[in-house]
């Protein structure tokens, strides 16, 4: 099922989070936004796939604000160690664009999972929109991947 057709989402959790099923040399989960602008900074993606990334990271851009630039320490690695972005559940229009990122990633084998929580950490910024936290501990309560897309497909 296409995270498009997925209605049940605003249902199931209030926040949803795509990202890698490995960390990365920090520790960290990397979203769907971050693996695929890495593949473009590698120069890995076609041009039909650069077309995508291009068009709809400039409509996410206009679309909704980057905590980043309301707050540039958000992710400041010492204030808030791990911060991560999660979707707003009632954000639909936000999520569903997600699929063509999802296909980029499955196309050159990254795997990725949703991650669906009410509670996935200490929130350190948010909008109507989205909001940042800092992860919990790993432990009992932690959010757990509710699809995995990509490399295993």
């Amino acid at each position: 099922m296409k995270i498009s057709e997925a209605g049940w989402l605003a249902n199931e959790a209030l926040y949803v989070r795509f990202q890698s099923t490995v960390r990365n040399r920090r520790g960290h989960f990397t979203g769907v936004f971050g693996l695929v602008n890495g593949l473009a900074r590698d120069g890995k993606l076609t041009a039909e796939q650069e077309r995508f990334r291009r068009a709809n990271n400039d409509w996410y851009n206009a679309a909704y604000p980057d905590p980043s630039s309301v707050d540039p320490g958000v992710y400041d690695r010492e204030l808030h160690p791990g911060a991560a972005a999660w979707f707003k559940s009632t954000s639909q229009d936000l999520i569903k664009r997600v699929d063509g990122y999802l296909e980029i990633l499955a196309a050159h084998g990254i795997a990725c999972c949703m991650m669906r929580s009410s509670d996935p950490g200490r929130i350190v910024y948010e909008d109507e929109y989205q909001i940042v936290v800092v992860p919990h501990e790993v432990g009992p309560g932690q959010p757990s991947p509710a699809t995995i897309r990509g490399g295993d497909e």
